[in-house]
């Protein structure tokens, strides 16, 4: 990226407003941006947090959820303003996730500034494999959710899920050729309200008898923390879809401040994801699932409600999701395709992502454990390590009193990188488990 610099060599940064120069073809009110964000985040990770809770203890779990609430909150804070201020520098309407990765470094230190295509690039891929793992899980909890109820009430034909995960690929590929966030806010805004009736359902089984503290841990085993980690961080962290919410913002200077569209999406989910977590376990304890709504009685009509609710919402919630993969795709491959040809690569290649997506739900059916991974692996470097990074190279010549923004950020990166190695590493030492036990 081209660097504008005065005759001193420093950086230009005069009074320019990118919001003034933003040309958005369909863009997003406040609710809109807002019902998108909490989409983003309200997915199937709400009620995976229950059994995030077992593996921590309710103790634990609580004052850990609000800590890496805040943490991804400040996270998404940060490399929303860095971009900001990169725009400003470089005399662009708006930035991608990706080339303010890339913008960070060019506009930082000489000796970093080499490394700005590897940074952008190594971004784009970050963000590829993390959305392509969440529409893998989606895959899997829609096939799972069907499973159960076809299971119960059409007992002659019991088949394994993977079938499940194939006969969803049709109509996910059908909604996934949707191409704008404009169009694909109706969905969110239903499916956020399917989420809500499910959370309600999911609340009324909780507090449906007494609920006791008897047997549940306050704070778990060690070795499960990482786990617990590893599902909090998936279920809260939606910054893949942060900047295309922000950029797509009729008002974008509405998206941070006090209050503020990301603060209140943050403060909802940290409270929607507590109450959750901490009752769902107290209610199922160790017996939890990857998610809550598989606990729930298959033969009662409310409960039956929830796991369509789900399913469906779960379903509407992909495209959103399914909207960042295609981005990175798109911008790798559009200069390679003639334009005459785009509408149908799209269409191609759209298709082909949703059956890579499915083919891994075949191969991989198992729930909790891609969620764990996906949010130790993917989740933490995309939402903690690369945010601490690109803060602190366009910061490096003003990093405040004591350097506290470089110690601050060199906390979040070890934490994250922590969350990988030992996320990953629970991980498929459950899965290795799971492979040579499958009946347990």
């Amino acid at each position: 990226m081209e660097v504008q610099k005065n005759e001193d060599g420093d950086v230009q940064d005069k009074e320019y407003n990118p919001y003034e120069h933003r040309q958005v073809k369909k863009p997003n009110s406040d609710v809109r941006s807002l019902a998108n964000l909490l989409k983003a985040s309200l997915g199937s990770g709400i009620l995976a947090m229950p059994l995030a809770f077992s593996n921590a203890g309710w103790g634990f779990g609580i004052i850990g959820t609000i800590i890496v609430a805040f943490v991804c909150g400040h996270c998404v804070h940060i490399f929303v303003t860095v971009s900001r201020s990169c725009c400003k520098v470089l005399r662009k309407p708006l930035l991608n996730y990706a080339d303010t990765c890339e913008a960070a470094f060019s506009i930082g230190p000489k000796k970093f500034q080499r490394f700005a295509r590897f940074a952008g690039g190594f971004a784009e891929v970050a963000q590829l494999l993390t959305y392509l793992g969440v529409c893998c899980i989606f895959t899997v909890l829609i096939a799972d959710s069907i499973k159960q109820l076809f299971d119960r009430y059409v007992t002659s034909a019991i088949v394994p899920v993977e079938y499940y995960c194939l006969a969803i690929l049709v109509p996910l590929c059908l909604m996934c050729q949707i191409r704008y966030l404009k169009w694909l806010a109706p969905f969110s805004l239903i499916a956020n309200v399917l989420l809500v009736a499910t959370f309600a359902i999911c609340i009324y089984y909780i507090f449906k008898d007494e609920i006791t503290l008897n047997g549940r841990k306050v704070i778990g085993p060690a070795a499960r923390l990482p786990a617990f980690l590893s599902t909090v961080i998936f279920a809260m962290e939606g910054i893949g879809v942060v900047m295309p919410v922000e950029n797509a913002m009729k008002k974008p200077q509405h998206f941070l401040g006090c209050p503020s569209v990301m603060v209140v999406a943050m403060t909802f989910i940290m409270m929607l994801y507590t109450i959750l977590g901490v009752f769902g376990y107290l209610r199922y304890g160790d017996e939890l699932k990857g998610s809550i709504t598989l606990n729930l009685p298959i033969d009662d009509w409310p409960a039956v409600c929830a796991k369509v609710f789900i399913a469906i919402s779960i379903f509407l919630t992909y495209p959103l999701h399914f909207y960042v993969v295609v981005g990175v795709l798109t911008r790798f491959s559009e200069p390679y395709v003639k334009k005459e040809y785009r509408n149908m690569s799209q269409i191609m290649g759209r298709t082909a992502v949703v059956l890579f997506c499915g083919g891994i739900g075949v191969a991989l059916p198992m729930l909790e454990y891609i969620t764990n991974l996906v949010g130790a692996l993917f989740y933490s470097i995309l939402g903690l390590v690369i945010p601490g990074v690109v803060e602190t190279i366009y910061k490096w010549k003003d990093l405040g009193k004591y350097n506290w923004i470089l110690w601050k950020n060199i906390i979040i990166v070890l934490f994250g990188v922590f969350c990988v190695i030992s996320g990953c590493a629970v991980t498929i030492g459950d899965i290795i488990e799971r492979l040579n036990n499958p009946l347990v």
